[in-house]
């Protein structure tokens, strides 16, 4: 029995005009949607990007432009990180990273993506023929101009290029290599941490940065205090 005879008519037309709504917001977003059976599924109909399934009508419906596309980029992210190391059945992403790069830059924006596996995959999202784009971002780490480009000009740290270290990144431990040097940042008005090699600390120390493989995918961007001597 389909939704029409199941449902009375001020349902039905609440269920077409929400999605008239998400699908302007979308068009608004540079995003295309796949037909929406609103006849058939009423607000339970599944709302589909390049046949992913995002939410349901209902559950997008209650959102705000900005939730709509975040929603539309986890699932997007997700599927293209997947389809880049042509993953299992079954295998989901944990965490999603946005990247801070300097700007402008080719793209909108980059993400690591870090799988149940945890393989780093970086997706960039950009805008291509007034549609966006979710595509495996390729890095040379050997490649400092590539590096400067994405991260700024190279620095200096406590630590060297070519060192490997151990760093503290979401409460684990990883142990790689330092291939670049980002500028420091802001200056740490709040904690103390030592210098290399000293017992003591100066609240004026800045926030040196580190691009670390460790040869998991993408490599990790730390602050001098994830490092652990």
């Amino acid at each position: 029995m389909t939704y029409l005879r199941q449902h009375s008519v001020e349902e039905q037309q609440e269920a077409c005009r929400k999605a008239k709504q998400i699908i302007a917001i979308c068009e608004r977003l540079h995003l295309t949607l796949d037909p929406i059976d609103w006849q058939q599924y009423g607000m339970r109909a599944p709302v589909k990007v390049n046949s992913v399934e995002i939410a349901s009508l209902l559950g997008l419906g209650q959102l705000a432009s900005d939730d709509i596309l975040r929603r539309v980029q986890i699932k997007l992210f997700e599927r293209a990180a997947l389809q880049t190391i042509r993953a299992r059945s079954g295998l989901k992403a944990l965490i999603w990273s946005p990247v801070d790069v300097v700007q402008p830059q080719a793209f909108l924006s980059l993400w690591i993506i870090t799988l149940e596996t945890d393989e780093r995959i970086p997706i960039s999202e950009c805008i291509r023929n007034g549609q966006r784009v979710y595509e495996h971002y390729q890095l040379d780490r050997d490649d400092a101009q590539q590096l400067a480009t994405l991260f700024g000009p190279a620095s200096e740290g406590e630590y060297h290029l070519g060192e490997r270290i151990i760093i503290k990144e979401h409460e684990r431990q990883y142990t790689g290599e330092i291939i670049y040097i980002m500028p420091a940042g802001k200056v740490l008005t709040s904690r103390k941490y030592a210098s290399r090699g000293s017992g003591t600390a100066s609240s004026n120390d800045v926030a040196s940065r580190y691009i670390v493989d460790c040869n998991d995918g993408f490599p990790h961007i730390v602050y001098q205090s994830q490092v652990i001597p």
